[in-house]
C-alpha cells in the first residue's frame, strides 16, 4: 500500500522540477541569448522481488526528472542599432571570463564599456578587449569575424568557439555556460560562423509550448497529490477494518 504513496510522491517531485524548469523559461523569455531548459523522465523501480533464479523486477515505482542540458536552436535575431550589441550568428558562442575569472561561453551579446575602458557582458564577464575611453560609442565598429576596431586602429578580437556536445556545457546563471569534460573544451571557430553588430539574439523560449507545458505539469502535479490522498483514504479504511 505505501509503495503507491511513494510512486505518487515521486510523480509530484518529478512534476515539481519540470514546473520550475518551465517557470524559468518562462521568465527568460526576453533574455538576449536565452536557451531553454530541456526536462525528460525516466522510471524508477525500487525493491526487487523474489530471490535467486525466481528475482523479479521490482515493487515500488515511479518517476523521475532527468535534466537534459538546454536546447541551443538559434532565437530570432533582432536590430537594436546599439553598436554595442553583438549576435552570434550560427552555431558556436563568445568566449568570455565571468567574475570568478573562469573561462565561460554566452550567446548573451549586449556589451557595455566600462570607465576603463573595458568590454563586457551585461553580467560583468569579460571579453579581454579593451577600448579607450577617448574612442566614443559611434566610433566602435565589429566586424563580421569579431574584430574590435575603430575603423583604423584595431583594439582586439572576440573569440568565438564551440565544444563537441554543446548539450554537456553546465549552466552557471547569468546566461553563462562553463566547458565540462563530457562537453569538450572550447576550440576556436574558423568558419561559418559571424557576429553581426548592431544586433542581438532573442531567446529561443516558446511561449506557446511553454504555456502548454505549464498546463500539462500542472495537471500531472495534481493527479499525482489526488493519488496520494485516496491511498491515504484506502489506508484508512484498512485500519478501520483491522480494529
Amino acid at each position: 500500500m505505501l509503495e503507491g504513496m511513494y510512486s505518487a510522491a515521486a510523480g509530484m517531485a518529478a512534476q515539481q522540477q519540470r514546473l520550475d524548469a518551465l517557470s524559468n523559461d518562462m521568465a527568460n523569455a526576453n533574455t538576449a541569448g536565452y536557451k531553454h531548459v530541456r526536462v525528460a523522465f525516466r522510471d524508477l523501480l525500487y525493491t526487487p522481488t523474489g530471490a535467486g533464479a525466481a528475482r523479479g523486477v521490482a515493487s515500488g515505482a515511479g518517476a523521475a526528472a532527468v535534466d537534459l542540458g538546454r536546447g541551443f536552436e538559434q532565437g530570432a535575431m533582432q536590430n537594436t542599432g546599439n553598436k554595442l550589441d553583438v549576435a552570434v550568428e550560427g552555431d558556436g558562442y563568445l568566449q568570455v571570463r565571468d567574475p570568478q575569472g573562469r573561462v565561460a561561453l554566452t550567446r548573451d551579446g549586449t556589451l557595455q564599456r566600462l570607465a576603463n575602458g573595458q568590454l563586457v557582458t551585461s553580467t560583468g564577464a569579460a571579453t579581454g578587449i579593451t577600448v579607450p575611453p577617448t574612442v566614443s560609442a559611434d566610433q566602435i565598429a565589429i566586424a563580421s569575424d569579431g574584430t574590435v576596431s575603430n575603423g583604423s586602429q584595431a583594439f582586439g578580437k572576440l573569440r568565438l568557439v564551440n565544444v563537441r556536445s554543446p548539450e554537456n556545457l553546465q549552466a552557471v546563471g547569468n546566461n553563462l555556460f562553463l566547458p565540462t569534460a563530457a562537453s569538450g573544451a572550447p576550440r576556436a571557430i574558423t568558419q561559418g560562423t559571424t557576429v553581426m553588430q548592431g544586433e542581438l539574439e532573442g531567446s529561443n523560449v516558446d511561449m506557446a509550448d511553454t504555456m502548454t507545458g505549464l498546463a500539462d505539469a500542472q495537471r500531472a502535479f495534481e493527479f499525482a497529490s489526488k493519488a496520494i490522498t485516496t491511498q491515504d483514504q484506502l489506508l484508512s479504511i484498512a485500519n478501520g477494518i483491522k480494529r
